[in-house]
């Protein structure tokens, strides 16, 4: 998709010292950070404003729309391949995530094996 860019990954997760982990991860894999957001509505403009090729996407996030929510509009708007980032096993939450078009699903505590073959398949895609 023109004007994604290739190597920027977003991050968003309302839990600071989980979205700065994952930067330090996914910086320590060579990938460029482009912003992290806390709320769904951070999420969307970082999106739109970073064009990332890839967002790692909490589900429950800060305010009334969750991590799917902003998922949706940026698949809507962006086109950024979303990897959703979870700590809930809960079918419901997964039914829900299965509704936008995840380009994986992990579950926390996240490793950066799994992290760097999320993203390459992701990108691959």
């Amino acid at each position: 998709m023109s004007g994604v860019l290739e190597d920027c990954i977003a991050v968003v997760d309302d839990e600071f010292l989980i979205a700065s982990g994952l930067t330090m991860q996914l910086e320590d894999l060579g990938l460029t950070v482009c912003g992290t957001a806390a709320t769904a509505d951070e999420a969307v403009a970082l999106a739109q404003a970073a064009r990332p090729a890839v967002v790692l996407m909490d589900v429950r996030l800060r305010g009334e729309k969750d991590g799917i929510d902003a998922a949706l509009a940026i698949h809507d708007t962006v086109g950024s391949k979303v990897i959703f980032v979870t700590g809930s096993r809960e079918a419901a939450t997964l039914d829900r995530i299965n509704l936008d078009h995840p380009a994986g699903v992990l579950f926390k505590p996240v490793l950066a094996r799994q992290l760097r073959e999320a993203i390459d398949a992701a990108l691959a895609s």
